[in-house]
């Protein structure tokens, strides 16, 4: 049975509402125009996480644990996110991002799992986190701009925190896995105005990384990152301007550190995120 994830969203949310609601009482509605230099504009967004597909496998022998059927995750989890966007001069920009994540679960096993040489009996409970917390700097170039419209392309660099538990509910066969490291990411946006103080944007960071050092490790494992974005946004002031944001996050990882078939990993997910959130500049 998995722990209810939703214990934070509702005063988040009500922190949201009420500053869009302060902002749209008070603001008058923007014209359009092209995004202004040498602008700071903060980000913050808080919604639901579904996962659609999540497997690990920790040591060779072992067992490919599901984490979406066999461990909870088939539920709906709170996020946040926090951005810092910063307008260097007309065409330049560099960015600041940070988004907790930890899925959180209890679930009873369903058949034998082998995880990391530690072996999970069926009917045993256990507790599953997961921890990948994003750390994410980046830099885009303008390669179009106009009053309307914004191409940029450019990279990111982030930090790989991940904490991954296995635990029986009464704390005995703790097995845990740690991991940090720096992995670059390619970078695209497109911003459009759409009409009126309507706007719409679409970006992604991403890589993936067959080889070794491109994927923050000095070995040959085998890693993948996508992060895409939708939102549509509505310019109620100057300042300020709520949004809707759709979010495609997966990837992973997979291979040993040192060829040791017990320090094997592979860990592949897919999630889904809406989120509303709120534009100041």
């Amino acid at each position: 049975m998995a722990l209810a994830p939703f214990t934070r969203l509702p005063g988040t949310l009500g922190l949201l509402a009420f500053t869009l609601f302060t902002a749209s009482v008070r603001a008058e509605p923007a014209e359009p125009g092209p995004v202004a230099p040498s602008r700071v504009r903060f980000r913050m967004d808080a919604g639901f996480l579904a996962v659609l597909e999540h497997d690990i496998q920790q040591g060779e022998p072992g067992t490919t644990f599901d984490y979406r059927d066999e461990g909870g995750q088939d539920v709906l989890f709170a996020v946040q996110r926090f951005s810092l966007g910063v307008e260097l001069a007309e065409r330049h920009r560099v960015t600041f991002l940070y988004q907790p994540l930890e899925l959180r679960t209890r679930a009873r096993m369903q058949r034998d799992v082998l995880i990391d040489g530690v072996t999970y009996s069926a009917g045993q409970d256990l507790v599953l986190s997961y921890g990948f917390p994003f750390y994410r700097a980046g830099y885009e170039y303008a390669a179009w701009q106009d009053a309307r419209t914004r191409f940029g392309i450019g990279g990111a660099l982030q930090i790989r925190n991940a904490t991954i538990e296995f635990i029986t509910t009464t704390g005995e066969d703790l097995v845990s896995e740690r991991d940090v490291g720096l992995v670059p990411l390619l970078h695209v946006s497109f911003w459009r105005r759409l009409g009126g103080p309507w706007w719409t944007e679409l970006d992604a960071d991403g890589i993936y990384a067959p080889v070794k050092y491109l994927n923050g490790n000095d070995n040959g494992v085998e890693g993948a990152l996508l992060d895409a974005n939708a939102r549509v946004g509505l310019d109620v002031g100057e300042h300020v301007a709520p949004f809707l944001n759709l979010r495609y996050l997966g990837g992973g990882a997979e291979g040993s550190s040192d060829g040791n078939p017990a320090d094997y990993n592979a860990n592949w997910l897919q999630f889904f995120v809406v989120s509303l959130g709120i534009e100041l500049r």
